[in-house]
């Protein structure tokens, strides 16, 4: 218990280290698309902090799902927004009445967003669902809502009678692979060999001890112009 505490501590001490140098949402970073599964059982709890509270999807809220995106630079324009919910939404809004969430704060606001999906380049299989498109506004991010908000997508994904769960995500997102690690996910066996490179570079920014098998890359080769270290 005490070496598992040590490594936990390590893995805080280095995200911290790294957000220094690195933004949760960083283009510079080598860009390697990563997947992550779990079975949908013994999904922890996280309660929202006070003042915040879940909705669900309403008819309009694609402005604030384009918002809140755009806001943690999933998007660079309105307009690439409007193309990804074409892409994964578009002619299915009737379906996120009861798959897509908000965390909203006292005011009302819709501030944050995940989606309990499917893969939409197949056929919906009603076992392996897929947690799609989470998002913090960034004036929002680290009041400990992204744990809250994933962990009630996830048990309201379970209720649907899914059975697993795949989160697709990459290197640049790296922050948000720390959490998704730390809720019991890991990489998909077959991605953690055709995106190992990706993964490497994740071990190298949290130390995550769920990533042992894999080697630390050297993330600065590819920055230190940008970084001066």
């Amino acid at each position: 218990m005490k070496t598992e505490m040590n490594r936990t501590e390590l893995c805080s001490a280095r995200v911290s280290d790294m957000l220094r140098l690195f933004d949760n949402h960083d283009p510079r970073l080598p860009y390697y698309p990563l997947k992550l599964e779990r079975v949908l059982e013994g999904i922890p709890e996280y309660p929202l902090p006070a003042g915040y509270h879940f909705e669900n999807y309403v008819s309009g809220d694609r402005e604030t799902w384009i918002g809140i995106e755009k806001s943690a630079k999933e998007f660079s324009t309105r307009e690439e927004g409007e193309q990804a919910w074409q892409r994964y939404y578009g002619g299915q809004e009737n379906e996120l009445e009861h798959r897509m969430f908000f965390a909203a704060n006292a005011d009302g606001r819709k501030i944050a967003t995940a989606t309990a999906y499917y893969d939409i380049a197949n056929t919906d299989d009603g076992v392996n669902g897929w947690l799609h498109w989470v998002a913090v506004s960034r004036e929002e991010q680290g009041r400990h809502l992204a744990k809250p908000l994933i962990t009630h997508v996830l048990g309201y994904m379970r209720s649907l009678g899914y059975r697993r769960a795949v989160i697709p995500t990459q290197t640049t997102t790296w922050l948000a692979c720390k959490v998704y690690l730390d809720l019991g996910f890991r990489p998909v066996p077959e991605n953690a060999e055709t995106s190992r490179k990706g993964w490497e570079i994740v071990k190298a920014l949290t130390h995550h001890p769920a990533l042992d098998e894999f080697e630390e890359a050297d993330v600065f080769a590819y920055t230190k112009a940008d970084l001066n270290v």
